[in-house]
């Protein structure tokens, strides 16, 4: 028994990439207006909040052509579709943060030791165009449905606060002579781009390996299916995702079966029980209680 049901609503997924590539040009944009900013008014933590919108336009820029691939239809090559090409996006971007991470800290740390006035009016200049830049690319992305637009959302609004915590630092050193403040808060960025890369890659570490989703769990489909009457046993239950959005489920449901109609009952209670987990493929095969497993 196999059964696959489609999540695509094209006019939405249309709107959605939309937004996205839109999204994409804003940030690209302003990130290369940010590295020439933190050059010229010699910041590095504007430096580091560059890495950061680096990242977000590479998460943006790779969704965008996600988007775009994941709604290509599954061949004979590649016969569960091109959903999973998100993980590489993911891994990609891992990397790229990383080496920017590492630049970051090489800049920030020797100027503990010897701070250097960064220059604050184009500092202030460059946070206030950040806020507006990122605020309105938020603003486009809010009320967003898929599970891109909703991260992205989050990413952009977390540049909107990078960019106030920037502005800030730089009203203070702009009456206040504490040039230690800079590398001090490019550090902090860095820092907490770093926990968000370890903590994204070990998420899509476990998805290349085939981990099950937590949610839902082995655990939890196997009780529901134990549940159905004349289910006497549930085996070579596998439960993995595509791309942590769309997951897929294979099981043996072992039946006291007599009859065909007995069997046929049982085939669509299977199918009732599996519907609310809304699992994009599903394969189930209904074993007879006297029959021997082949997968054994």
């Amino acid at each position: 028994m196999s059964h696959n049901h489609s999540h695509h609503h094209f006019e939405g997924d249309d709107q959605s990439s939309k937004k996205i590539g839109w999204a994409f040009f804003l940030n690209f944009s302003f990130t290369i207006i940010e590295f020439i900013g933190g050059w010229l008014t010699n910041s590095t933590a504007i430096m580091a909040d560059a890495v950061h919108d680096l990242g977000d336009t590479l998460s943006i820029g790779s969704a965008w052509v996600l988007n775009k691939l994941g709604h290509k239809q599954a061949n004979s090559q590649f016969t569960y579709g091109y959903k999973r090409l998100s993980l590489f996006g993911a891994l990609f971007n891992a990397i790229v943060l990383t080496i920017g991470s590492i630049w970051v800290f090489s800049e920030a740390i020797p100027r503990l030791f010897n701070p250097q006035m960064p220059q604050t009016e184009g500092m202030m200049l460059l946070a206030v165009l950040g806020i507006a830049v990122n605020g309105f690319a938020a603003y486009k992305l809010h009320g967003g449905s898929t599970l891109n637009e909703k991260v992205l959302n989050w990413h952009l609004l977390e540049d909107v606060l990078g960019w106030v915590a920037v502005l800030i630092v730089a009203i203070v050193m702009q009456f206040v002579d504490w040039p230690i403040l800079d590398p001090l808060l490019s550090i902090a960025f860095t820092l907490f781009i770093m926990l968000n890369v370890i903590k994204h890659a070990i998420e899509t570490m476990r998805l290349f390996f085939q981990a099950s989703p937590s949610s839902p769990s082995v655990d939890e489909v196997k009780k529901e299916l134990l549940n159905i009457n004349q289910v006497q046993e549930i085996h070579q239950l596998h439960i993995w995702s595509l791309d942590g959005e769309y997951h897929v489920a294979t099981a043996h449901v072992v039946s006291y079966c007599t009859s065909l109609t007995d069997y046929n009952a049982v085939k669509s209670q299977v199918a009732s029980v599996l519907k609310p987990f809304g699992f994009a493929n599903t394969t189930i095969e209904v074993e007879l209680a006297e029959e021997n497993c082949r997968d054994n």
